[in-house]
């Protein structure tokens, strides 16, 4: 007797992660995917690609219900604002009484002690989630390499210059493409990563090193320029960012550039073992994204 397929949402399926975890999926006939979207327009566009979609706003709690309804598997990316814990409550609350099954979580890095404020916010959701019974796989990317082409819209890299806020310290990083990779790994076997948590960091490196391989691989001259982590507040600010999560990353900037983070720089070993490749390096990225890069 046939049964039928698993269906998995990906929340925010057109962010940088979302966007990537539904195009590790798209061709995976095992599973029935739905793409969560915010508009008529981002539901059309991914319509065109052949990828079912449904409205959903964390914003609107009455689109979380009909989103929710007939899934089996989430991916929950919240956006980088405080609310984002209103919005996971609600959004887990709604899935509970959906009877979705499995929960793979996007949420930030740092050990389970960490003292970071947006660090620890990800953390309460992640408790929140298994206090809710959830199966669940929880994510804690390091610093994301795409934030070398831009953060919340701000631009990271002009003509060879890096402008970054902390300091000359070493830290891990990862490419949220990787991120995603492992997310849809968890979505498709949960039985093989359920009550897992993955730190996901596999290069550390200061910014004057990132810069170091960007010259010898494009050929052309990079440095990195470092700036006070007020002038990130203020560019936040430009930008329309949220400004209670900006601040909480402003002073993981400061304290990172003053030592006072103690592992930002660890790495882990785990890629492998859980996806079958080997996870990017930075010069692997920089070659990917040449054309972002070069000047």
């Amino acid at each position: 007797m046939p049964t039928s397929k698993p269906a998995v949402l990906v929340t925010a399926a057109t962010g940088r992660i979302g966007g990537s975890v539904v195009r590790s999926l798209a061709e995976d006939d095992s599973i029935s995917l739905v793409a969560g979207v915010r508009s008529a327009a981002k539901a059309q566009a991914l319509a065109d690609q052949g990828i079912r979609s449904v409205l959903l706003d964390f914003d609107k709690p009455q689109t979380l219900g009909p989103a929710l309804a007939g899934i089996d598997r989430v991916f929950l990316a919240t956006g980088y604002s405080v609310d984002m814990l209103r919005q996971s409550k609600e959004f887990l609350d709604a899935a509970k009484k959906a009877g979705v099954r499995h929960v793979v979580h996007l949420g930030a890095c740092g050990p389970d002690d960490t003292s970071v404020a947006h660090w620890a916010w990800h953390q309460l959701v992640e408790r929140y989630i298994e206090w809710s019974g959830f199966s669940f796989t929880h994510l804690r990317p390091e610093a994301f390499m795409q934030n070398l082409l831009h953060y919340d819209g701000t631009q990271a890299t002009h003509r060879g210059v890096i402008r970054q806020f902390i300091g000359d310290a070493r830290i891990s990083w990862v490419d949220g493409d990787d991120v995603a990779l492992v997310a849809s790994r968890a979505l498709l076997q949960p039985q093989l990563h359920a009550g897992q948590t993955y730190r996901l960091g596999y290069d550390a490196k200061s910014y004057a090193e990132v810069a170091a391989i960007m010259t010898a691989v494009l050929g052309q001259p990079f440095r990195y320029e470092a700036q006070p982590p007020e002038v990130f507040l203020e560019e936040m600010r430009a930008a329309g960012a949220e400004m209670a999560y900006m601040a909480c990353v402003y002073d993981s900037f400061k304290r990172t550039a003053s030592g006072a983070i103690p592992g930002v720089d660890q790495t882990f070993d785990n890629f492998a073992a859980i996806t079958g490749r080997q996870p990017v390096k930075w010069e692997e990225f920089v070659r990917k994204h040449r054309t972002a890069l070069a000047y």
